[in-house]
């Protein structure tokens, strides 16, 4: 746990509020808009993740990585709550992340954003070089809202 006056980062599982994290995802975020509760709880359960907690407990903001813990991580689900914005938050999150302990010494570290570029950039993150190398399989919408 990083104290972060006066936030607090976590990666404890049993202190995440799925409920936030899913609302958020499913309601706001441009890349996620409609996910099934059952699919970021199965996702959630899956990845190493980073809440942000705001002194009375509530979730201020979220990380999650997807990784092998050996060789590979994909950074994805970041944000933030409106309310907590532009106190940095963001930076320590993305911070606190890349010095967990299991993503150290990894070949790659990954991300897709569509306008955070420069948080990212702030932290080693580059654009990704030799793009003819990677390929991909792209659903731009598997979550068809109600």
């Amino acid at each position: 746990m990083v104290p972060l006056s006066p936030f607090t980062i976590s990666t404890d599982p049993a202190r995440l509020d799925v409920a936030a994290v899913h609302r958020y995802l499913s309601e706001e975020s441009y890349w996620a808009r409609h996910i099934p509760y059952d699919t970021v709880a199965r996702a959630l359960a899956n990845s190493l993740c980073f809440g942000a907690y705001a002194p009375d407990g509530r979730l201020a903001g979220f990380a999650r990585v997807v990784t092998d813990r050996a060789t590979f991580a994909w950074l994805c689900d970041v944000f933030v709550l409106p309310e907590f914005r532009g106190r940095g938050l963001s930076k320590q999150l993305v911070s606190t992340v890349l010095a967990h302990p299991d993503l150290q010494n990894l070949r790659r570290h990954l991300l897709a954003t569509l306008d955070a570029h420069t948080l990212y950039q702030q932290h080693g993150y580059t654009p990704l070089k030799n793009t003819e190398r990677w390929l991909e399989i792209a659903h731009p919408n598997p979550y068809p809202g109600p």
